[in-house]
């Protein structure tokens, strides 16, 4: 069996399409002409997946407007002002705060999924935003009429009914984007923050069959947006032994970007479950430097000196511009790293005989 190789999500948006995004706006574009430039950067992102070798592909968040906010996409009971993440050159992302309940996902990944398969037979991943993220949207102050329990409990199944809607409609796995992993630490070095994030996440997973959860995995990194992260100062023993708790089969763990990759392995090892399987990242979507495919293949003899074969894969550490204004990144970097993730995967099971 050959080793298993997918990619994150995101994919640089053209600049056209986010220059139209800006026009549409402030009003000098209309919607049919903003339909027109997403039609084109996802035809043309999903013929780029595939030149590249990828037998699993994304359609690159194309039409997001980020990985965490395409669900409040429609729902109107939110304001500015909510929790600000900070990254390390400086700049940060704010998330909108909640103002009233129930809360209801306005746009399901579903939706986008269904657009991409309209432009490829190859099987789609499908990235959704992990329900521990969107908590964050509630204030700390409360929400007049609408206490926590009740939207953790609305949060919960709108989480659910995400996956269950990409999985029905054909999604060859989904991944939960679970960013804000690492960062807890940062916020709560008790590790209470990061326990609380993993119960919410495992109150969704739960409502998946064992069957179906090996077709559901979950993405932690220390962020990349604009080529920096908000938590790569964070020692991954602080995050991994409590990361593999989640019920879900698959893992897509940054590694690349690690200067000491081989203790990282050694403590997915010592903490990996029986039925997990872990997908390494082998390419560094911050360092604007593409991966040789032999540097790749090095990178991955490496990680088969303390992970099975049979449970062990390949990803890019993140997703290469998870929100649709970053142009930190070329999208020929992102499809020449992503080539040499799948060529390097390729070299790799060749020397290791599989």
């Amino acid at each position: 069996m050959p080793i298993q190789s997918e990619p994150i999500g995101s994919i640089p948006r053209p600049q056209q399409l986010i220059d139209g995004v800006s026009k549409f706006q402030t009003g000098r574009i209309g919607q049919a002409e903003l339909d027109e430039l997403y039609e084109q950067a996802l035809s043309d992102t999903i013929r780029r997946f595939e030149k590249t070798g990828s037998t699993v592909i994304t359609d690159g968040e194309q039409t997001k407007p980020s990985f965490v906010t395409y669900p409040l996409a429609g729902f109107e009971k939110l304001a500015p002002g909510g929790v600000t993440i900070p990254f390390e050159d400086g700049h940060t992302r704010q998330l909108p705060v909640l103002t009233g309940g129930p809360f209801r996902y306005g746009t399901y990944a579903a939706d986008y999924l269904a657009r991409a398969q309209r432009h490829t037979d190859l099987p789609i991943k499908q990235a959704v935003i992990a329900p521990s993220a969107l908590s964050l949207l509630y204030p700390a102050d409360g929400v007049p009429g609408y206490v926590r329990k009740e939207f953790i409990d609305d949060l919960v199944a709108e989480s659910a009914a995400d996956i269950r809607r990409a999985l029905d409609g054909g999604a060859a796995s989904v991944q939960l984007d679970f960013t804000e992993g690492r960062l807890s630490l940062k916020l709560d070095p008790s590790k209470g923050l990061l326990r609380s994030f993993i119960d919410l996440n495992n109150r969704v997973l739960a409502q998946f069959s064992d069957a179906e959860r090996q077709r559901i995995g979950v993405h932690t990194c220390p962020g990349g947006d604009q080529d920096s992260v908000h938590s790569l100062d964070v020692d991954y023993l602080e995050l991994l032994p409590d990361l593999f708790r989640l019920a879900a089969g698959n893992f897509y763990l940054q590694l690349a970007s690690e200067t000491d990759q081989r203790r990282v392995l050694d403590i997915i090892s010592r903490n990996v479950q029986a039925d997990q399987r872990v997908f390494i990242g082998v390419t560094d979507p911050i360092n604007p430097v593409v991966e040789t495919p032999e540097q790749v293949r090095d990178r991955i003899l490496v990680a088969a000196e303390y992970l099975p074969l049979d449970r062990m894969g390949t990803c890019d550490d993140c997703g290469f511009s998870p929100f649709g204004d970053d142009t930190s990144t070329s999208r020929d970097t992102a499809f020449a790293k992503i080539a040499a993730r799948v060529e390097g995967t390729h070299l790799a099971a060749e020397a290791l005989g599989v």
